[in-house]
C-alpha cells in the first residue's frame, strides 16, 4: 500500500506569467492560452477571460495530454 499525501502544491502566482495563444488560432472565438510556469507546470486559461480562472498542470499531466492529442484522442466524431 502506498501512502497518500494530501499536501497540495500552492496555486502559482500569475500576474506575470508569459501567456501565450496558438499562432494556428484564427479568431478569438474558443482560443486558449497557455504559460509555462518556471516551475516546470503549465497554466492554461480562456482567452476571452484573461482575468478568469486558469488550470494548471503537472508537467506529467501536460505531456499526456499533448500526446492524446497527436495521437487523435480528442478528435470530434459528430
Amino acid at each position: 500500500m502506498t501512502a497518500h499525501d494530501d499536501r497540495q502544491t500552492p496555486a502559482p502566482d500569475l500576474a506575470h506569467a508569459g501567456w501565450r495563444k496558438s499562432r494556428h488560432s484564427a479568431s478569438e472565438e474558443g482560443c486558449v492560452e497557455t504559460a509555462f510556469l518556471p516551475d516546470g507546470r503549465v497554466a492554461v486559461r480562456d482567452s476571452k477571460d484573461r482575468g478568469g480562472p486558469a488550470l494548471i498542470y503537472a508537467p506529467r499531466e501536460w505531456r499526456a495530454f499533448i500526446a492524446g492529442v497527436k495521437d487523435g484522442e480528442f478528435e470530434f466524431l459528430g
